[in-house]
């Protein structure tokens, strides 16, 4: 396989992060909250999760590609790095939208 396209410059927006990824609250979100939060991630220093997760993207091959008619989803597998020093293994879904060419992250888990 190969790495995903333009990496350095992927989009990993704030609210994703605090407001999903980190949130304790959100239907969808709460239990990758406990297992994030278990890792060391906090929503207060929610950049760390969002450099992890760019990391894990520069580190891993893509797994799968999934072409739509709005853009291609890309997963990838592998490591992740932590504040607590462990290295879980993730699932991470990006998706460059048709006509584009930065990848936004979707979500982890």
């Amino acid at each position: 396989m190969s790495k995903l396209p333009h990496v350095d410059a992927a989009l990993i927006p704030e609210k994703k992060v605090v407001n999903y990824l980190l949130s304790a609250t959100h239907d969808s979100g709460r239990d990758k909250a406990t297992f994030f939060r278990r890792f060391g991630f906090t929503a207060e220093a929610w950049e760390v999760l969002a450099q992890a997760l760019r990391q894990h993207a520069m580190r891993h091959e893509i797994a799968k590609i999934e072409p739509s008619p709005f853009g291609t989803r890309y997963v990838l597998e592998g490591a992740l790095p932590t504040p607590s020093g462990r290295a879980p293994h993730v699932r991470v879904v990006w998706f460059i939208d048709t006509g584009e060419m930065i990848p936004r992250f979707v979500t982890a888990y």
